[in-house]
């Protein structure tokens, strides 16, 4: 009589673990957030690429700033043009010019390549997603995904983010948020997606009075 007990407590125990088929969704979406929204901008194009270059623009009331890039991934070599310099390097090793170019380089490919970004640095970073929240610029009602980088490592440490998009994955705006702070630092939109080679990449940034605009040119993926 107590076997027979003991095994129908194990039962019940066992059977307490046992998630229903919506919460095992739920956890494996929040689990795949990151990658959801990285292959919806088709990465996984990503391995096929050798060289990727664009140029880096930023238009500020009446100024204009820009920059290009040239960058191998699979050897991560580097090549910064601008008005003044005309820099070469490679990730391996860096002198302290290298260093502060760098610098340049990870902020503009944060920009561009956005939405990769969110699996490589799946490991130096928190996050948490809301299926609905009001959009900054468009006060539409969208999803949100706040990602916050830790305090070690990187250029940038504890900066967060706050991401908007819809069911499509596809980010339309999003908050930089400096160290983790309450008030937005900046709040740009995500616009003219474009296809290249695999790859979609958001081209424009604006903010909501459009006197701030950041967008690419000459992008090549090869």
């Amino acid at each position: 009589m107590k076997k027979i007990l003991s095994f129908a407590l194990l039962i019940v125990v066992f059977s307490s673990f046992i998630l229903p088929a919506h919460l095992k969704k739920e956890i494996q979406e929040e689990t795949n957030i990151l990658k959801k929204i990285a292959q919806a901008n088709g990465f996984e194009n990503w391995k096929n690429v050798n060289q990727i270059k664009f140029t880096f623009n930023v238009d500020r009331d009446t100024t204009h700033f820009e920059r290009t890039w040239s960058w191998k991934p699979k050897t991560n070599d580097i090549t910064a043009t601008s008005v003044n310099a005309h820099i070469e390097y490679n990730w391996a090793s860096m002198d302290s010019l290298a260093h502060k170019t760098n610098a340049s380089f990870i902020n503009d490919k944060f920009w561009l390549l956005l939405p990769y970004q969110l699996v490589w640095d799946a490991d130096n970073l928190n996050h948490t997603h809301l299926k609905e929240a009001q959009a900054p610029i468009s006060k539409k009602t969208m999803q949100k995904l706040t990602i916050v980088y830790g305090l070690k490592g990187g250029y940038t440490p504890g900066d967060a983010y706050d991401l908007y998009f819809g069911d499509d994955y596809i980010i339309k705006e999003w908050v930089f948020r400096k160290s983790n702070q309450a008030e937005a630092s900046l709040s740009t939109s995500f616009e003219e997606y474009k296809t290249i080679n695999g790859l979609n990449i958001a081209t424009l940034h604006k903010t909501a009075n459009e006197n701030f605009k950041l967008y690419f040119t000459e992008i090549e993926v090869k």
